[in-house]
């Protein structure tokens, strides 16, 4: 017979007692209930008295606990349409008003545990899917009668330490109810049971018992009697004999003819290795396929330690866990037991048992496992692979193996053992102290690696196997993630960064086979339309708990991305910055599409401006814009040319600003207008019939008269052409302007004159009028005040100094009719 001596592979371990349905219940509400986390309302350690009057009636998830309310009123209630989760624990309530949840329509999940209510209070909640009453001060699991109006009820948790007893009639409004989990019992002993109760609860599918039965095993084979009579499926028995108890009978009997019954755990429990023996028979016959042991204390009562032995009977169980052992003795356990009653397991689990080596048998004699889970041992490389075991297989059928949370170092050390089990194709080496500490040769049919919680920086994928398909990374310190890396995984589906520091999914990554991607709690703040092309197989997304930037990079993935791949949306996805939305649920935010698509910025301002231009063309014209931009490019041109010639005529200075040629027919208008305001305001003026000097030639007034100021006004009309006098002086004043002064010459333009008019004399004017700007007489008062402010800037450069030598000698030789007045 095949034996296994289990000696030296326990320590002692903490005995941990937790009770996970209180969690599980909190969990499965989030999920339920919230949409949003604006409407998530945590009022807990807050000294409260009564309930907020003043709660948002956008409330979801409400949580009222470690406060001293002692009754719960209607009145804080009345608004809160949209309430799916109320928390109430810890707060000494004693009494809730019966109308309280008349306007909660929407509550499903109602969690008032760890109170001091007298009674199982009335509720009539349709909609309610969770109820957790445990932990109070009620002295009779009595059921309201309203309890049969919860027909969408799936868990339910009842416990007092006040409830000692069931009663036949307890769970009577329970009948038509289809429950799923009953979670009873407050971990105290009971006195009493009427046989019956439970068996009046239908469909229930899980079962857990928080009871002690020592001394009144009679009781737990009448319990267990009614739970086969409901078709439960799965037990859990939790503290069903205290410590120090001597089980001498055989309380799980029963479970042999309980034909629908698969899964049975035993939790925080004290067991002695004598009882082991008679339970464990039990298991080996009845139709059970999994078992449990969670948290248990395991007393060696018989001086050979436990001993099970071959039995003849088909073995159904495929399934065995031991998570939690605590040795009462402080001694290293005796386990002898044959493989044969083990041989047809596919999932085996020692967690958290202390175990350093592993037994030599279990490498081999397992034939049929698939699963080995050793999380949270003390393994090591030499105790997983112990010198003293030679094996004749190594797990000849095992697909995943569990080492996580142990003490395992080398990468490269375990990359090669690994190609000793042929048919592996997960790992789990998380939570352990890995380093990169080599080249790692991994067998070609491991197809998942988990090396999470390990420190390993960037370079990891180099020492990953291109045939992975599901990589875990999470919390390893990544701090980029770039083409190069994922290029060379070219049958990966499943990639888990979670808690890296990963600022950016570039948008250049092409991972054509993905499906999955974590990338929650790094440093992203955006998600580009870009990234996600690049993965078109992806249907599962993780990436909340990012810090987001609520702008233009981000409204894509809000207002577009298909959300129904997001497993965390939308609780946690909000926005980081900007500090004014710091909090904002990443759902709740809003902006415009035209803030951020460039194309519709275009199409949008395009016919915008078009319509801007023509309306100020259109304004333009009306206005005489063409002038007024004649003028103010005249006086543009004035300034600029006035500034190059600053230097040249700093030190010289004319007699007069300018020298006025016109028509004596235009002499009504010179004088009582060009005249009289340029003179009006300061400006001296050379007027040939004022100021030619008598007695000379007219040729030689002319001349001094030109040179003799600053500029030449010319008065241009249909009489200045047909003047033989005014062509002399133009002709004087263009030589002038040739030899000393460039822009000399100023035309005014008194009335239009066609330019294929002029006289062939004038032919000069006529090139003249084409190369320079001139200044037009208007009709309108507005535009003469702009045509005044022309005018006058250009008269503004000159002085009334002596004309210097030089500059009359340089006019000298180029008019010859000039005579030498120095």
């Amino acid at each position: 017979m095949s034996e296994i001596l289990l000696i030296g592979t326990f320590v002692v371990t903490s005995l941990i007692r937790f009770d996970c349905a209180a969690v599980k219940v909190d969990s499965d509400g989030l999920k339920l209930c919230v949409t949003s986390r604006r409407g998530m309302k945590d009022l807990s350690y807050q000294n409260l008295t009564n309930v907020p009057s003043d709660l948002s009636n956008d409330t979801q998830y409400l949580d009222l606990s470690y406060n001293f309310i002692r009754r719960l009123n209607p009145a804080p209630f009345s608004n809160l349409s949209q309430l799916c989760f109320l928390k109430v624990t810890h707060c000494g309530l004693q009494d809730i008003s019966p109308a309280v949840f008349s306007h909660t329509v929407a509550l499903k999940v109602l969690n008032i545990s760890n109170n001091d209510l007298p009674f199982i209070p009335d509720l009539s909640l349709k909609h309610l899917k969770i109820l957790d009453l445990a932990n109070n001060l009620y002295t009779s699991y009595q059921l309201p009668k309203s309890f049969q109006n919860l027909t969408d009820l799936d868990i339910l948790l009842l416990g007092s330490p006040s409830a000692l007893s069931v009663k036949f009639n307890d769970f009577d409004p329970l009948a038509n109810i289809s429950l799923q989990h009953l979670v009873l019992g407050s971990g105290i002993h009971w006195k009493n049971y009427d046989s019956g109760s439970l068996a009046k609860i239908k469909s229930l599918q899980k079962m857990s018992l928080l009871a002690s039965f020592c001394g009144t095993f009679e009781m737990f084979e009448d319990l267990l009697v009614d739970l086969n009579a409901t078709q439960v499926k799965s037990l859990r028995f939790v503290t069903v004999f205290p410590d120090s108890c001597r089980v001498r009978s055989d309380p799980f009997r029963n479970l042999r003819t309980m034909p629908f019954i698969m899964n049975l755990t035993i939790e925080n429990t004290w067991i002695n290795s004598s009882f082991m023996e008679v339970f464990l028979k039990n298991v080996w016959i009845s139709p059970l396929h999994d078992i449990a042991f969670v948290n248990i204390t395991y007393n060696e009562d018989t001086p050979d330690g436990f001993q099970f032995h071959t039995i003849n009977h088909t073995i159904n169980l495929n399934s065995m866990t031991f998570n939690g052992i605590n040795h009462y003795q402080y001694k290293y356990p005796k386990i002898n037991m044959s493989f044969e009653a083990i041989s047809n397991l596919t999932y085996l689990k020692f967690s958290g048992t202390g175990m350093n080596i592993l037994p030599c048998r279990v490498i081999s004699a397992l034939p049929s496992l698939e699963t080995l889970d050793l999380t949270d041992n003390l393994l090591t490389e030499s105790g997983f692979w112990w010198f003293q075991c030679q094996p004749t297989s190594v797990f000849p059928k095992l697909r995943q193996l569990s080492l996580s949370n142990n003490r395992f170092k080398s990468l490269s050390f375990i990359s090669i053992k690994m190609h000793e089990m042929k048919t592996l194709e997960s790992l789990d080496l998380s939570f352990n102290s890995i380093s990169l500490d080599g080249y790692c040769s991994w067998p070609a049919q491991l197809k998942e690696l988990n090396i999470g919680n390990n420190y390993l920086g960037n370079s990891v994928f180099q020492y990953l196997s291109s045939n992975f398909e599901r990589i875990d990374l999470s919390k390893t310190g990544i701090t980029a993630v770039t083409q190069k890396d994922l290029s060379q995984f070219p049958k990966l589906t499943h990639l888990q960064l979670t808690s890296n520091s990963i600022q950016v999914i570039p948008s250049d990554l092409t991972v054509p086979t993905l499906q999955s991607l974590y990338v929650d709690q790094n440093t992203i703040t955006s998600i580009s339309r870009e990234a996600m092309a690049g993965m078109p197989r992806l249907q599962t997304l993780k990436a909340g708990s990012n810090p987001f930037v609520c702008s233009c990079d981000s409204d894509w993935f809000v207002t577009t991305f298909n959300k129904s791949l997001l497993l965390d949306w939308p609780l946690d996805y909000t926005c980081n910055t900007p500090p004014s939305l710091a909090g904002l649920p990443l759902s709740d935010y809003k902006t415009s599409e035209l803030l951020c698509e460039a194309w519709l910025q275009v199409a949008v301002a395009l016919p915008v401006m078009t319509a801007i231009c023509t309306v100020m063309g259109l304004v333009f014209l009306k206005c005489d814009g063409v002038w007024y931009t004649k003028m103010l490019w005249v006086w543009i041109r004035m300034k600029r040319r006035g500034k190059k010639r600053s230097n040249m005529l700093k030190n010289v200075s004319f007699n007069y600003h300018a020298f006025i040629s016109y028509s004596h027919q235009d002499s009504d208008w010179v004088d009582s207008q060009l005249v009289l305001s340029l003179e009006g305001a300061g400006f001296s003026l050379c007027v040939h019939e004022r100021d030619f000097v008598p007695g000379e030639w007219i040729i030689d007034n002319i001349i001094n008269c030109v040179e003799s100021s600053y500029k030449t006004l010319f008065v241009l009309s249909k009489h200045f052409v047909q003047s033989e006098w005014c062509n002399y002086e133009l002709f004087f004043a263009q030589h002038r302007a040739v030899s000393v002064q460039r822009d000399s010459l100023v035309f005014i333009l008194l009335e239009p004159i066609p330019t294929d008019s002029l006289p062939k004399k004038f032919l000069k004017l006529r090139s003249l009028l084409r190369e320079q700007t001139y200044l037009e007489w208007p009709r309108d008062e507005r535009k003469q005040q702009v045509f005044w402010a022309s005018l006058k800037s250009m008269l503004h450069m000159a002085d009334k100094s002596v004309i210097l030598k030089d500059v009359a000698l340089a006019i000298s030789d180029t008019v010859p009719l000039l005579t030498d007045q120095v």
